[in-house]
């Protein structure tokens, strides 16, 4: 066993200066080509449905959206409609899209890319003339009903219940963040 053990320690004594001598004739790491960072790209995505979206501020949306024209991101070449896995996520003054993944090619790729505050405004469908249009007759109706509790219908009753029902109809209308098909949102990557 003495005589093995031995054997194998003066084999090793052999070797190591033709180790050594290896070690010191391999390329250095200044010679290999060095990797590739990741850069920042900027993609455009759209809504994949002909219907506008009305999101409210306060809560999350998970939506996928398409990539409106082909782009490359850390070297992944992605066709146009490339679909974007993300959600819209409350923030200070509206929302933010944030992906998470794009799936091109019958693959999945991991995505961290996020929109600028996408920002909330009146819901439109809610100040329309049309929806303006009824708040002021909901208001002459209720200008005219007081009128005759009150003993006398006139004008300035029924005007003044149209004017109300137009100031309360666009002061209680909801902030919403509008998302049309046709709009690109513009994402980051991170």
């Amino acid at each position: 066993m003495k005589r093995v053990l031995l054997g194998g320690l003066s084999g090793l004594l052999v070797l190591a200066p033709t180790a050594l001598v290896q070690a010191q004739s391999s390329p250095s790491f200044e010679n290999l080509p060095s990797a590739q960072a990741q850069t920042s790209a900027q993609i455009n995505v759209i809504l994949p449905q002909p219907e506008t979206l009305y999101l409210t501020r306060d809560e999350v949306n998970e939506y996928s959206l398409r990539l409106q024209n082909a782009a490359t991101v850390n070297g992944v070449s992605l066709p146009a409609g490339s679909v974007v896995r993300g959600e819209f996520r409350p923030v200070e003054g509206g929302l933010q899209y944030v992906a998470t993944g794009i799936e091109a090619n019958n693959r999945f790729y991991s995505l961290n890319a996020e929109s600028a505050t996408l920002h909330d405004v009146k819901d439109p469908r809610q100040t329309s003339a049309g929806s303006v249009l009824t708040d002021a007759a909901i208001g002459a109706a209720g200008g005219y009903v007081l009128g005759e509790i009150f003993g006398s219908v006139d004008l300035i009753e029924v005007l003044g219940g149209a004017a109300t029902g137009v100031v309360v109809g666009n002061t209680t209308a909801q902030r919403v963040v509008v998302v049309k098909p046709d709009q690109p949102i513009v994402l980051q990557t991170l």
